[in-house]
């Protein structure tokens, strides 16, 4: 073989296009089938994040589809307003982001707390967990998040003692068992998906021992297609579908731009443009609500396979859309024999992966103030619900970032009778008005007090007064009066 073509990046792009289809495969139909639809719509937005959002600039090796991540969110909006608005909504919310990026808002996403993002990935894959594994078991979920974890011990223990259920769970286990074992095997077998893998071994496990599971009902690729109408469209006027579309737009746009942030530390190619990778991931979403299926988003899993799989160019991500179109069109009764207790172990697996343990390990030996966000924001996702857990976690990790930026500090300088010098620096805001109060009240009572401003960066108006009120109190009849000088923020420089 010519060299030359050998090393064509076509060839590699080809090559990696199937590696990202058989990662895929599996993750589009569980994703599906975990947010309560018909399990073509994850192929069909499969195929729009490559033959769309594939072909789009901004990312060039980062690969878009339905996302484990955002499975919480579509299961609530689905149950909330119907398959029909699932559409409307996903449209709506990539208008948005095609918005956002004709603004240039796509950097601005790269300001969100990590603490806050490494939290609603723990929150969903707690929930991703606990729903799941209703899933593996045959059994019917609560539809509150706490609901799936506090219920969870006494539904499986009533499963245990079914055959049929245990029979199921067994199969799930076995799924989960192969995927954690599939990472240690040899680098050769490794060239096969882990997943693609635990879903074949599955299915022939079931097949030859005719295992009563569940398994995946198929309508057809284009029975699945469900455009608006008017009455779906209508929908938007409701301020609960309106703060949908925003949390969809909100994390889908944040789980994109954090995926290519740790895309681009994979590989030496091309760095993303964000506000062009957010205007292909809202063309990719309006496309796909247009045709009613699921948000997609940028994922990390299939991102990643890409680039190890040697991928050069966008063609990998084009040519795997492609693969998926081929077998949802070719093959799609092939998906009527999967078991459904196998792609719920397989979302099983990913909400684990979603838990960031060993992030939560290292703030905690030196940002523990990071780890109360963190823990604050799954746990708001699990007792609440995603949009108001994410914005508990920002409300937060604000007030840390003001309490932390808050520092202020009282030097004293006391020698013999004459006055009290005291200076002030540091950030005073009224966060820290009680901490500079009683160190004030602290001074002594019977000497004049010179209150020295000038080493503050910023007075706010609550403490300026509380520090004219105390002025006041101090200055006893018959003595002198305290003196404040101005802070270095309010001396503006001339000229």
């Amino acid at each position: 073989m010519d060299h030359r073509l050998a090393s064509s990046p076509l060839l590699h792009d080809l090559a990696a296009s199937v590696v990202v289809f058989l990662v895929a495969l599996p993750l589009c139909v569980g994703v599906a089938v975990a947010s309560g639809v018909p399990a073509e719509l994850g192929l069909i937005t499969g195929i729009v994040g490559g033959l769309v959002t594939g072909v789009m600039r901004g990312s060039s090796l980062q690969v878009s589809g339905p996302a484990a991540g955002m499975t919480v969110l579509v299961f609530e909006a689905v149950r909330a307003y119907g398959l029909a608005t699932l559409g409307v909504i996903v449209l709506a919310s990539g208008l948005l982001q095609l918005l956002m990026g004709a603004l240039r808002l796509g950097r601005w996403f790269r300001a969100i707390s990590v603490s806050v993002v490494e939290g609603m990935l723990a929150g969903i894959g707690l929930v991703i967990i606990a729903g799941q594994l209703y899933a593996a078991a045959g059994i019917k979920a609560p539809t509150s998040g706490l609901g799936k974890v506090t219920e969870l011990p006494g539904a499986l223990a009533g499963a245990v003692v079914r055959a049929e259920a245990l029979t199921s769970l067994a199969v799930g286990a076995g799924t989960v068992v192969v995927l954690v074992l599939w990472q240690r095997a040899p680098a050769r077998v490794r060239a096969v998906p882990g997943a693609l893998t635990a879903v074949v071994l599955a299915t022939l496990v079931s097949l030859a021992f005719s295992l009563p599971v569940a398994t995946v009902e198929v309508r057809g690729l284009f029975g699945a297609v469900q455009l608006p109408g008017s009455e779906a469209l209508g929908q938007l006027a409701d301020i609960g579908v309106l703060g949908t579309v925003l949390a969809f737009t909100l994390i889908a746009s944040a789980e994109s731009l954090f995926s290519a942030a740790a895309v681009d530390r994979l590989h030496d190619g091309p760095r993303t443009r964000y506000d062009k990778e957010l205007m292909a991931q809202g063309t990719g979403n309006a496309v796909s609500g247009l045709l009613g299926a699921l948000p997609l988003t940028a994922v990390i899993v299939r991102s990643s396979a890409n680039v190890r799989a040697g991928a050069r160019t966008k063609a990998s991500r084009v040519l795997h859309g492609v693969w998926l179109l081929l077998f949802a069109a070719l093959l799609p009764s092939a998906l009527g024999i999967v078991p459904l207790p196998a792609l719920a172990g397989i979302l099983v697996h990913a909400g684990w992966k979603l838990i960031p343990l060993r992030t939560v390990a290292d703030l905690w030996r030196g940002h523990r103030g990071e780890v109360l966000v963190l823990v604050v924001t799954a746990v708001a996702i699990v007792t609440v619900n995603m949009f108001e857990g994410v914005l508990v976690g920002l409300a937060l990790s604000v007030a840390k970032t003001a309490w932390d930026a808050s520092h202020i500090s009282l030097d004293v300088d006391d020698v013999g009778t004459g006055p009290v010098r005291a200076r002030l620096s540091g950030n005073a805001t009224f966060l820290r008005l009680p901490k500079i109060l009683d160190s004030l009240e602290a001074l002594p009572q019977d000497r004049p007090v010179r209150l020295d401003l000038a080493g503050l960066t910023h007075l706010d108006h609550a403490c300026r007064v509380a520090l004219e009120n105390w002025a006041a109190r101090h200055s006893a009849p018959g003595t002198e009066p305290v003196r404040l000088s101005e802070p270095a923020a309010a001396r503006a420089p001339s000229g």
